[in-house]
């Protein structure tokens, strides 16, 4: 007889969108899986805005995690409302979503990922423990190094621990780099009651002003919450001289950028609810992959760090229910890699290339006025998909 299959020791570096996908899959199939994540507690920070999550990918993962119908009682399909204006705050362009039309409906990333946490056996997330390395051992096996300096061997570790992630270095030398575009983050609360302008701006869902090489994106939340994006090609430095938490030097130096937008528009910048967050623009080089490494792999931005063009948490959700499908569908851990990466790095490598086609669009190099919104991008969520920079 032949011995019976040991089950393998997996671990996740990050509860993000992808780790918790990858994590609630495993489970399903009875496969054991720990989490770990650097922040102390689920509520240790805002987890962004709102994500529009796709029929053909985010919503696959969910379907494989059996969750969709979950997902599609928490969302917002009505969220899938887009607005575009001109600097002059001329509407441009108004799409609605069709009757029952759920190919991409709207729901908070802190909504999405209570429903995946709260789908997992209660102790699946070790939270506070920040990976520190992961270095790979013979025999295909891996071992993770914690910030305690303590250390656990696995078949697996998987890296979903976002831009900077810690997993990255064992597969790849690959650094993250500025895009060249910044987003500086802003919100709105009791929209339709405290600031009825902005809500007729963004109606019930996403709107757009864009002139050259600048934009002010609105993106409608649940229970009236309003997140604003300043979006502008620029130096990474566009802040020196001024100290980041003083709220009215920030809106100022926002507003002589903004010179000769409408008044409406302007008060994106004047009436929000006070504190700007820096959010600069970082990419992966494109294409990024790597020569597959026993007993370690990567998902999400780890693996595939691109501009925000509504994309990349429908990936990582797809990233992560495609892992572990490998995972239970190969009888090694080596097998299931292959399978993984042979579809996921090409896939990761033809949407980076797409969003940077989509930010070059945009955020043109060269300031030229009010240029027309690609057709073909048209409503692709571009930079809607905002969120901060996860480090596992």
């Amino acid at each position: 007889m032949s011995p019976t299959p040991r089950t393998p020791r997996i671990a996740i570096a990050g509860a993000g969108l992808g780790g918790l996908v990858c994590a609630r899959v495993l489970q399903l199939h009875g496969v054991p899986v720990t989490v770990f994540e650097r922040e102390a507690t689920p509520e240790s920070r805002s987890q962004g805005g709102t994500l529009d999550i796709h029929q053909d990918t985010g919503q696959v993962a969910l379907r494989a995690a059996g969750l969709l119908d979950q997902f599609l009682g928490l969302s917002r399909p009505d969220g899938q409302e887009w607005r575009l204006y001109d600097r002059h705050a001329t509407l441009l362009r108004h799409d609605r979503a069709g009757k029952g039309d759920l190919s991409r409906p709207e729901i908070d990333r802190g909504r999405l990922r209570t429903l995946l946490l709260d789908s997992l056996t209660p102790g699946t997330v070790r939270w506070g423990h920040c990976v520190r390395a992961v270095t790979p051992l013979p025999h295909g096996m891996a071992r993770l190094h914690h910030h305690d300096r303590a250390v656990e061997d696995f078949d697996l570790v998987v890296g979903a621990d976002g831009a900077w992630s810690r997993v990255r270095p064992a597969l790849s030398d690959a650094q993250p780099s500025y895009a060249g575009v910044t987003m500086v983050e802003t919100h709105f609360d009791d929209v339709d009651h405290r600031h009825p302008g902005i809500a007729r701006l963004v109606g019930g869902g996403t709107m757009s002003a864009k002139a050259g090489r600048r934009s002010l994106v609105l993106q409608r939340n649940s229970n009236g919450h309003v997140r604003a994006y300043i979006t502008f090609r620029g130096p990474h430095d566009w802040d020196a001289g001024i100290d980041l938490a003083d709220t009215e030097a920030v809106r100022a130096r926002l507003l002589s950028q903004y010179q000769g937008w409408d008044e409406s528009l302007l008060d994106i910048l004047r009436d929000n609810e006070g504190g700007f967050i820096n959010r600069p623009m970082f990419v992966l080089p494109v294409p990024h992959t790597w020569q597959r490494v026993p007993g370690v792999t990567l998902l999400g931005d780890a693996a595939h760090l691109m501009p925000p063009a509504g994309v990349g948490a429908n990936l990582a959700l797809l990233d992560g229910a495609e892992l572990a499908r490998a995972v239970v569908d190969h009888p090694t851990i080596d097998e299931a890699l292959e399978a993984y990466e042979s579809v996921m790095l090409p896939r990761a490598v033809d949407n980076a290339r797409t969003a940077q086609r989509m930010l070059t669009a945009l955020m043109p190099d060269t300031d030229s006025g009010d240029a027309a919104f690609p057709d073909a991008l048209w409503p692709a969520g571009a930079l809607s998909d905002a969120r901060p920079a996860h480090t596992g």
